[in-house]
């Protein structure tokens, strides 16, 4: 992914916020990786939302920089998947986070198992801690 200038801020360096976007990015390929894609899961209404982030930045990228941005689920529940993700140009790592995701009806944003086939994708691709069953 590219740095953009309308990622950046006035001192030239990415703005805090857009380090989410190009998370979000992330998690949408990391889906779409499954054979899901988020407008497919509305039309059968169910939705994604963060629940929580935590983050931390370690050093800022710039415009024009080349990044890296990672998407590992770190633990898989009935209504919720956490991540963790990674900013990095190359080797450097610039800014890292826990995402925890909900899936929630799409009609009523209310908390939603998620459905069968795509847990059992999410389940076969885990690489954390166990998943719950």
């Amino acid at each position: 992914m590219r740095v953009y200038i309308e990622d950046t801020d006035a001192g030239g360096i990415v703005y805090y916020v857009n380090y989410l976007k190009f998370m979000e990015r992330a998690r949408t390929e990391y889906l779409r990786s499954l054979g899901y894609q988020h407008y497919g899961l509305s039309e059968e209404n169910y939705q994604f939302v963060v629940h929580s982030c935590q983050v931390r930045y370690h050093s800022p990228a710039r415009i024009d920089d080349a990044l890296g941005v990672s998407a590992g689920l770190r633990h898989l529940g009935k209504a919720t998947l956490l991540f963790a993700q990674q900013v990095r140009r190359g080797d450097q790592l610039l800014c890292e986070a826990e995402i925890k995701i909900a899936c929630v009806s799409a009609d009523g944003i209310r908390p939603k198992a998620l459905p069968a086939p795509l847990y059992q994708r999410f389940k076969a691709e885990y690489r954390g801690e166990r998943a719950n069953d």
